[in-house]
């Protein structure tokens, strides 16, 4: 696993944007802050941001005062391969033939 996804809000933002395709940070530290039903400091979360916008993993851009986070192709290539990483500890490989998940809960 790369670096970058040593930290869960890292991760976090990623599935967020990989479900919403494109957001605005606002929006995206709101969906967060809901996720994880806390406060999280403004510059603890733009850093976050920067640090995966500099790593290469989100593209920014801007729509008049706001800026707009999406996932590039290697952010989403990272994300889907911890996905895939996650579900074989989780799932351990127990699907059935439709895809459903057979973990016993």
């Amino acid at each position: 696993m790369t670096k970058w996804l040593h930290s869960g809000r890292r991760r976090d933002l990623c599935a967020l944007l990989y479900d919403a395709g494109e957001l605005r940070a606002q929006s995206l530290k709101s969906r967060l802050e809901s996720h994880y039903d806390a406060r999280i400091d403004p510059g603890s979360f733009y850093g976050t941001l920067t640090s995966l916008v500099e790593a290469g993993f989100l593209d920014r851009h801007r729509e008049g005062i706001a800026d707009v986070y999406a996932l590039t192709d290697a952010g989403e290539r990272a994300l889907l391969d911890h996905y895939e990483w996650l579900t074989e500890r989780v799932d351990g490989g127990r699907t059935t033939a439709g895809g459903e998940s057979n973990l016993k809960r």
